[in-house]
């Protein structure tokens, strides 16, 4: 569901709602490929929202224990070269960075997205329902 629009026309701020479940993890994969197409993003800074974003989807759905019917929100923003892709669920549970070992079966998502990302962050959702897991990723590109 496109949000705003520049004076060209260009969607600058674009949000999915999902419901929580796996499926949604490809199809926001899918929403965003489209996306950094429409706004040109490069390849690389395109590549990396989609692996971060999914990271981040599948955090939702698996850890997001909430009853039957809450979405998951995602929100795209770019800005100047700046986009930043945030994901919000019906859980307060804010994530924690943590270093996972070789034997572990999870635990690498949230390493990944602060590394790869150019900040990244958690807060509680105003209306104090769920959180917001975010990061942010810049291009030398104008949008």
């Amino acid at each position: 569901m496109p949000k705003n629009r520049d004076d060209a026309g260009h969607i600058e701020d674009v949000e999915w709602h999902l419901p929580r479940h796996a499926r949604s993890v490809g199809r926001a994969r899918a929403l965003l490929r489209e996306q950094a197409t429409a706004w040109k993003l490069p390849d690389e800074m395109a590549e990396t929202a989609v692996l971060l974003l999914s990271e981040l989807m599948t955090n939702a759905y698996r850890h997001a224990k909430v009853s039957p019917g809450h979405e998951i929100r995602t929100r795209c923003v770019l800005d100047a070269g700046r986009l930043r892709v945030s994901v919000a669920d019906a859980n307060d549970t804010l994530p924690a960075l943590r270093e996972a070992t070789p034997a572990d079966d999870s635990g690498r998502g949230l390493p990944l997205v602060a590394t790869l990302a150019d900040e990244w962050g958690a807060e509680r959702r105003a209306g104090g329902i769920g959180k917001t897991v975010w990061f942010t990723l810049r291009s030398g590109v104008q949008p």
